[in-house]
């Protein structure tokens, strides 16, 4: 058991802590970090746990990227990809389906992808969410390299 952020060996307290609340492993320091993240962010514990699939598949991702206008959940910068994890989907009004649309065309505008992942579909199919967005990232590369 060691810590996803630094490798340190984890105690059998600071596992346990950390995984009950988030879900990964981190040492004290790390859990307190991200903790104060996700307070400061109301960043959903889907979006932790993806951002920490996504290191461990060789991704370099950044968790809460200010994109100028807001804060990103997930942010993969080399293929200009956004990952929002959506946690008020069921009840959306269309003044929030206005605000999405008008968060994805500034983004488009600034040549980034944006795509909203139900924090559902993280919580129960993890794995295969992350292979999703690998697939994606992969398509997103191809496209780079053909504008180059």
């Amino acid at each position: 058991m060691t810590c996803l952020d630094c490798k340190k060996e984890l105690s059998y307290l600071d596992h346990r802590n950390a995984m009950d609340t988030l879900g990964v492993e981190l040492c004290s320091h790390h859990k307190t970090r991200i903790d104060k993240l996700i307070r400061l962010n109301n960043t959903p514990v889907e979006a932790i746990q993806l951002y920490y699939s996504l290191k461990d598949a060789g991704v370099s991702p950044m968790l809460e990227w200010w994109d100028g206008c807001k804060s990103i959940d997930i942010a993969i910068s080399r293929v200009k990809l956004n990952i929002e994890v959506d946690t008020d989907y069921q009840m959306m009004t269309h003044e929030q389906a206005m605000n999405n649309l008008e968060e994805a065309m500034h983004s488009f505008q600034n040549g980034f992808t944006t795509i909203r992942i139900p924090h559902t579909l993280i919580r129960h199919y993890l794995s295969e969410t992350v292979s999703s967005v690998l697939g994606i990232i992969a398509g997103l590369k191809v496209n780079i390299k053909k504008v180059v």
